[in-house]
C-alpha cells in the first residue's frame, strides 16, 4: 500500500513538473515573440476590446458590492469602539492595496482567462493552429502575444476603474447610509495612502494580466480529447490562474511594501 501510494505521489509530481517546464517554455517563447514583427495590429485592438471594454460592467459591478459589504463590516466593528471614522481610512487600505487589483484579477480571470482557453482549445481540437503552422504563421506570435499584450494593459487600468468605483461605494454606504461627513470620508479615505500605494495596485494588476493571458493561453494551446478538453481547459485555466494570482498578490505585497 505505501508503496502504491508513493508511486502516485510520485508520477503526480513528475507531471506537475512536466506541465511547469511546459509553461514556462511557452511564456519564454511568448516574451521572446512580442518584438517580431510583422504585427497584427487589428488582433491586438481586438483583445483590447474583449479583455477592456468589455470588461468594465463587470468590474464596475464587481468593486461596487465588495466595497460598499466592507464597509458594512467596518462600520460594524469600528462602531463597536465608538471609533467609526477609522472605517474610512482602513476602507481606503482595503480598496487601493487589495480588493481592487485581487477582485478584478479574480474576476478577469473567470471572464477573459476562460474565453482565451475556449477558444484557443476549440481551435486545436479543429486543427486551425496546425493549419496556421502549415502557412508559416508562428502560432504563439499570432495568438498569445496579442492576449498578452492586452491584458498586461487593460489590468492595470480596469484595476484604477476598481479603485475610483471602491471609493464611491464606500462613500455611499459611509456617508449615505451611516451618516459619515462627506467631508471626513474623504479626508479619512485617502489619509494613509500615498503614491506608493497606487503604484502596488497598479503593478498588482500588470502582473495578473500577465498571468490570467499566459495560463488561459496554455491550456488553451495544449487542450486534447476533442469537447471534452474544450470543456475541461476554460475550467483548469481559472482555478490555476486564480490560485496563482493569490500566491503571487502574497509575494508581491511582502515585496512592494518593503
Amino acid at each position: 500500500m505505501i508503496v502504491r501510494a508513493l508511486d502516485k505521489i510520485g508520477a503526480k509530481l513528475l507531471v506537475m513538473m512536466d506541465q511547469a517546464g511546459d509553461f514556462a517554455l511557452l511564456s519564454g517563447r511568448t516574451f521572446a515573440a512580442i518584438p517580431r514583427s510583422p504585427f497584427d495590429t487589428p488582433n491586438l485592438m481586438r483583445q483590447f476590446l474583449a479583455v477592456g471594454v468589455n470588461s468594465i460592467p463587470v468590474v464596475v459591478l464587481t468593486s461596487l458590492a465588495v466595497s460598499m459589504v466592507f464597509a458594512v463590516q467596518l462600520s460594524f466593528g469600528f462602531k463597536q469602539f465608538q471609533a467609526e471614522g477609522l472605517a474610512s481610512q482602513v476602507e481606503g487600505l482595503a480598496v487601493v492595496r487589495e480588493l481592487a487589483p485581487v477582485i478584478t484579477g479574480l474576476m478577469m480571470s473567470g471572464r477573459v482567462g476562460s474565453a482565451m482557453a475556449a477558444e484557443l482549445g476549440t481551435m486545436q481540437v479543429t486543427e486551425q493552429i496546425d493549419a496556421l503552422e502549415c502557412l508559416a504563421t508562428d502560432p504563439i506570435h499570432y495568438l498569445f502575444v496579442p492576449r498578452l499584450l492586452a491584458a498586461a494593459i487593460m489590468l492595470p487600468l480596469l484595476t484604477g476603474l476598481s479603485i475610483y468605483v471602491g471609493y464611491w461605494g464606500g462613500y455611499g454606504l459611509l456617508v449615505g447610509v451611516e451618516g459619515q461627513s462627506s467631508f471626513v470620508y474623504q479626508a479619512e479615505f485617502f489619509k494613509l495612502l500615498g503614491f506608493r500605494d497606487l503604484r502596488i495596485a497598479l503593478t498588482k494588476g500588470l502582473v495578473f494580466g500577465v498571468i490570467i493571458a499566459l495560463v488561459g493561453c496554455w491550456r488553451g494551446y495544449r487542450t486534447q480529447g476533442g469537447a471534452e478538453g474544450v470543456g475541461n481547459a476554460p475550467t483548469s485555466s481559472v482555478v490555476t490562474s486564480s490560485l496563482w494570482i493569490l500566491i503571487a498578490d502574497f509575494f508581491l505585497t511582502k515585496l512592494l511594501l518593503v
